[in-house]
């Protein structure tokens, strides 16, 4: 009697170590796939790398199938425009025409804040409420002198509005920085730009902090935050376009369009920092060349603190995907990032910039009509670049570990049943 418990013990703890090792053997197998997701193993670019008129005919042709409105497509090869495609649309629009650019103004905005720090009239690591008089961070729990510019710039400030600023009809009035500093609008529900968490130690979306990088321009440079835009950034540069002004009054713009193609009204922004840019791909051609430190005047940015705009300084779900302004899209070969910035707005506003820094390639997408289209053709293009997808698609990159995970799972499941037989077998 004895014996056969143990015996019987015996067998129930073999049974419990298999459906362990099974159990691992299936934890191992998610791990290695969901790596290989992340990695872009299971995705296939578009083109094969370096095939660039393969690559290009191939976004065009997802333009067209995706396209409601309007599209500007470029593609830079070493800092220099090699391919452009104005997609049949609405409207006429060529590389003069301007787009509202939404969130992309975050970069151009940085580049300007930047100005100052180079200059030496900001400090990125000083308390910003050193430069502010205006209006200041209403008092909480968290010590606000640890909001710091490089904080701002970054999303790490503490800052839990996750401003989506809303948008103002053509006939209502747009109300000023201060006012939109204590009640802005937002896209969705009500927003307070206030400290939610202790400066530093996390990452969080701001809007609200772009706009107090905006007073703080405003505050230190003594002008309207487009006069110093204008003088500090579009005008050394050579974007002639480039503009705060409601759209609405300017000609050659693209007309915005909603998801079914609906012509809709143009509408103001009250965030000219955070969303309120409007600009061509004429513009951006030059913008993306100034990134580059030897097309870049004395006037501008140094290498050095271009260099440090695309240091990670955001993590999300341990990956780095945000330096001073700009978003750290993907790894590249050299340890350095594919950066740029995307826009999105209301009504079907997309628009997405890319940069190799290892080859001075880039990729600029501008879109209405179609709320994700230009980021669609951006994150192909990073992967065609890199191999390696994109963080802001990162649902493309979980959703192809799916098969990879139910046929492995499926291997290693017939090959354990398998042993469990062959086993029986040699006792029989």
């Amino acid at each position: 009697m004895f014996y056969q418990e143990c015996s019987k013990k015996g067998t129930n703890l073999q049974i419990v170590k298999r459906l362990l090792a099974l159990l691992l053997l299936c934890v191992l197998w998610i791990a290695i796939v969901g790596y290989g997701a992340l990695s872009g193993w299971w995705l296939t670019p578009i083109a094969a790398k370096g095939d660039l008129p393969s690559f290009f005919d191939a976004a065009i042709e997802i333009g067209n199938q995706q396209s409601r409105g309007n599209i500007a497509l470029v593609v830079m090869q070493n800092g220099a425009l090699v391919r452009e495609h104005y997609l049949p649309s609405i409207d006429r629009v060529d590389r003069n025409t301007l787009f509202p650019v939404a969130s992309m103004s975050k970069w151009v905005s940085a580049y300007g804040v930047m100005q100052l720090v180079q200059a030496g009239k900001i400090e990125l690591d000083a308390p910003v409420s050193r430069y502010l008089k205006r209006w200041q961070l209403p008092a909480g729990e968290f010590d606000a002198s640890g909001v710091t510019v490089r904080r701002l710039l970054s999303h790490t400030a503490g800052l839990s509005d996750s401003l989506g600023f809303g948008d103002y009809a053509p006939d209502e009035s747009v109300p000023s920085l201060e006012a939109s500093l204590r009640q802005p609008r937002a896209s969705s529900g009500s927003k307070v730009i206030k400290l939610g968490r202790a400066p530093g130690t996390d990452w969080q979306y701001s809007g609200g902090g772009y706009l107090i990088l905006q007073l703080l321009v405003e505050e230190v440079s003594g002008m309207s935050f487009a006069e110093w835009m204008q003088k500090a950034v579009f005008q050394p540069i050579g974007m002639q376009r480039a503009s705060y002004r409601y759209l609405g009054q300017l000609e050659n713009v693209s007309n915005s369009y909603d998801a079914a193609g609906k012509l809709v009204p143009f509408y103001q922004y009250a965030s000219a920092s955070a969303t309120g840019l409007s600009a061509s791909t004429a513009d951006l051609i030059q913008f993306v060349q100034a990134m580059r430190p030897s097309n870049n005047p004395a006037a501008l940015l140094s290498a050095a603190n271009l260099r440090a705009m695309r240091q990670p300084h955001g993590r999300k779900m341990g990956i780095d995907i945000w330096g001073l302004g700009v978003m750290l899209y993907a790894p590249t070969d050299s340890g350095d990032y594919v950066y740029g910035h995307d826009g999105a707005n209301e009504p079907a506003i997309n628009s997405a910039v890319r940069i190799n820094p290892d080859n001075g390639d880039a990729i600029i997408v501008l879109v209405t009509g179609n709320p994700s289209l230009a980021s669609t053709l951006a994150f192909e293009w990073t992967l065609w670049q890199t191999g390696v997808p994109d963080f802001l698609m990162l649902d493309r990159a979980i959703n192809s570990a799916v098969v990879p995970i139910v046929v492995g799972m499926l291997v290693i499941v017939a090959g354990f049943v398998f042993y469990l037989l062959r086993q029986r077998r040699r006792r029989n």
